[in-house]
């Protein structure tokens, strides 16, 4: 497997860049390479990328989503398949540092990949760059989801924490 990682920091907030991250039907309006996305299950999407003339499409499941941390998810086909993962962390200027790491096995798991990681890592720090963009020209998310999914599945929501009750006292 070959693996590409990028950062980037994003001037607003760790909850406003993670809550626009989750909107995947909006990745057309800010990556390049992507077509479209569609969100099948909570935990499995539907990507459909083009770069030139070759277009690719495929399925993702999220294995694990946690609010305002991560998204990690792999792909769902044998080859080429791939991993990744996505980090949400403050950053010391009040932003966001986002962090993207893929993991890639080639169509041929004993080919060598001369330059495909270079491009790759190319590629994700040209796209994170729209994202900065993006997020930064919008200013707040457009939209989010705050669920939880641990193993590919989706938590349920845990409930609000019992409010105290004040007795009453009867006034004499």
């Amino acid at each position: 497997m070959n693996t590409v990682e990028e950062k980037i920091e994003v001037a607003v907030p760790v909850r406003t860049a993670y809550n626009q991250w989750t909107q995947f039907k909006s990745f057309p309006r800010f990556m390049s390479v992507v077509q479209r996305v569609d969100q099948v299950r909570p935990a499995v999407t539907v990507w459909v990328i083009g770069l030139g003339p070759v277009r690719r499409e495929f399925q993702t499941e999220i294995v694990e989503q946690k609010p305002d941390t991560c998204l990690i998810w792999r792909s769902l086909e044998r080859r080429p398949s791939h991993r990744g993962e996505v980090w949400f962390r403050p950053s010391a200027a009040g932003g966001t540092e986002v962090t993207v790491r893929i993991q890639v096995e080639p169509r041929r798991a004993r080919t060598p990949l001369t330059g495909a990681s270079r491009a790759a890592g190319r590629v994700v720090r040209h796209e994170l760059g729209h994202f900065k963009q993006f997020i930064e020209g919008l200013g707040e998310e457009g939209g989010g989801w705050r669920g939880t999914i641990r193993n590919g599945r989706v938590l349920p929501a845990e409930p609000a924490p019992p409010r105290s009750r004040v007795a009453s006292w009867p006034v004499g």
